[in-house]
C-alpha cells in the first residue's frame, strides 16, 4: 500500500509542476517590459538634454569668441549669430529659436572697446523625445536651459 501512496505523491506533484511551467518566463517578460520602458524614455530624455546643454554653453562660447574678434559691430553680431546657428545645428538643434542677449562692459553702448568685456547669453528649451506637438499647446514639455560666455576685447583691438 506504500507504494501506490509514494507513487500517487509523485503524479501529483509532476502535475503540479507541470501546471506551473513555462510561466515564470511570461512573467519576467512582463516585469522586464515594464521596468525597462520607462528606463529606456529616461536614458533617451536625459541624452537629449544633456546633448542641448552642450549645444547652448559651445554656442555662447563661440559666439563670445567670435564677437571680439571681429573688426566692427556689424561684423560682430553677424558672425555671433553664425556661429549660435552652427553650434545648434551641430547638435541637431537646428529648429529651435534661441533667444541671445550681448552686454557689454564698462560701456553698454560700445562692445569693441579696448580691454573690454562682452557677455553674451543664449537661452532655448529643449523638448522633450517623443512627446508629440499637440501635447505642448497647453503645457510646454521641454527643458529650458541657459548658458553665459564673458571674453574679453584685446587691448590691441583697432590698432592694426
Amino acid at each position: 500500500m506504500r507504494r501506490w501512496r509514494l507513487w500517487i505523491a509523485r503524479r501529483l506533484a509532476a502535475a503540479r509542476d507541470a501546471a506551473e511551467s513555462g510561466s515564470a518566463t511570461l512573467e519576467l517578460i512582463t516585469t522586464g517590459l515594464i521596468l525597462m520602458v520607462p528606463l529606456v524614455y529616461l536614458v533617451l530624455t536625459l541624452a537629449t538634454i544633456q546633448a542641448g546643454a552642450f549645444a547652448v554653453e559651445g554656442a555662447a562660447r563661440q559666439a563670445a569668441r567670435v564677437y571680439v574678434q571681429s573688426a566692427n559691430e556689424q561684423e560682430a553680431v553677424g558672425g555671433a549669430e553664425r556661429a549660435i546657428r552652427f553650434a545648434l545645428a551641430d547638435a541637431g538643434l537646428s529648429e529651435i529659436e534661441p533667444t541671445v542677449d550681448v552686454r557689454c562692459a564698462p560701456n553698454p553702448n560700445a562692445c569693441l572697446t579696448r580691454k573690454g568685456t562682452v557677455t553674451i547669453a543664449v537661452a532655448l528649451t529643449v523638448p522633450l523625445p517623443f512627446v508629440p506637438p499637440v501635447l505642448t499647446v497647453a503645457v510646454p514639455l521641454g527643458v529650458p536651459l541657459q548658458a553665459a560666455a564673458t571674453e574679453q576685447v584685446s587691448r590691441f583691438w583697432g590698432a592694426g
